[in-house]
């Protein structure tokens, strides 16, 4: 048995005629940049997210980045964020001449620890970026409770927590927050796409010539700018599969469950923990795991493909050795490094190749 990380060609199949169409009228119509689809799905989405807009964007990682220029975050400025995600979620920081500053996570949620982030707060500190890890929300409450206390503001990180809910309400749960639509997500675009979602006018207003060269108006330029539209076929794909995005999230919590139960027992083994003011999202479905390399290998002999998110934390990568971290400094994010390892979690996977999965766990540490 052969079983793919993420098989988008499964959901393909499936959702083929709707997919077709949403290309064909595209096509057809001839609106590849702007236009009618994107305007229509930034409503809806915004919607699904419970906020008043949402701006399309060429990716998550500038999602992040033009939302701190449009909070106006620049030189000179600090932002908190977690030690133990993709790079970006820093990197745009870095990209805004701001400084990140890290902090280390909670053993449970794997999420950016709020009495860490209090630790981290200078005179220089104007941001705090909560990432919504693997699909859970961060405890969100106590983070708002040190947003107010010291005047910060709070971009939320949704890259991978489409659909995901913090008591109750769906992310973000603050004023603003990322996405990316990279075809891996929960709701997935057939190229890079982002988006950012806000309640804040003034924020969607500063996206919306950001994205366009400085305009809003063609040939009118009131601001400098950037390229970083979501392009209207990208839209007119998402549209079509927003609709079945809180079916597939569902379908993820099931396979998770099945993981979980079947998992159990394994002593070498600790499965993903669902706090309890969460409604995870499972973008990614992580154990961690005694001997995790080997076992890693011995997935692959059997067919089964993993991916190890992330094998090397922010404050270890070479491009950040400026900052002045070294090993040790976060040793919870350096634990999850060396421990973690995904499985496959796609809204289609059968309960057979969960089963199969499972097994061959159970068999390596026999």
């Amino acid at each position: 048995m052969n079983i793919d990380f993420v098989d988008l060609k499964r959901q393909n199949r499936i959702y083929k005629k709707e997919i077709t169409k949403a290309i064909e009228d595209t096509v057809f119509n001839a609106t590849f940049s702007l236009g009618k689809p994107l305007e229509e799905f930034e409503k809806k989405f915004a919607a699904f997210c419970d906020k008043k807009y949402a701006v399309g964007l060429n990716s998550g990682t500038d999602a992040l980045f033009l939302t701190l220029i449009a909070y106006g975050i620049g030189k000179g400025d600090e932002v908190i964020t977690a030690a133990n995600s993709y790079i970006a979620s820093a990197m745009t920081v870095s990209n805004v001449a701001a400084t990140p500053v890290l902090a280390d996570v909670d053993p449970k949620s794997y999420n950016i620890d709020p009495k860490e982030i209090e630790k981290r707060i200078t005179r220089k500190t104007k941001a705090i970026i909560p990432i919504h890890l693997y699909g859970q929300s961060a405890d969100m409450d106590p983070i708002v409770d040190i947003a107010k206390k010291h005047r910060l503001i709070i971009i939320e990180d949704c890259c991978q927590a489409h659909g995901g809910k913090y008591k109750d309400k769906i992310l973000p749960y603050t004023e603003t927050g990322a996405f990316s639509f990279y075809p891996g997500k929960n709701l997935g675009a057939f190229g890079d796409g982002g988006a950012v979602v806000t309640d804040n006018k003034q924020i969607k207003e500063k996206l919306k010539y950001l994205r366009n060269d400085g305009s809003v108006e063609k040939y009118v330029h009131e601001t400098f700018g950037y390229k970083s539209r979501l392009d209207t076929l990208h839209a007119s794909i998402l549209l079509a599969k927003l609709k079945h995005l809180e079916k597939w999230n569902q379908k993820r919590r099931k396979a998770a469950q099945k993981y979980n139960k079947l998992l159990k027992g394994i002593e070498q083994i600790k499965t993903p923990v669902e706090m309890p003011y969460a409604y995870h999202a499972y973008h990614i479905y992580a154990i961690l795991a005694e001997k995790r390399d080997a076992l890693k290998k011995y997935l692959e002999k059997n067919g089964i493909s993993t991916v190890i998110h992330y094998p090397t934390p922010i404050h270890l990568q070479p491009v950040y050795k400026n900052l002045g971290y070294k090993k040790g400094d976060f040793p919870i994010a350096e634990k999850l490094a060396k421990k973690t390892l995904s499985l496959p979690m796609f809204p289609e996977i059968k309960d057979s190749e969960i089963e199969y999965i499972c097994k061959k766990i159970k068999t390596f540490y026999k």
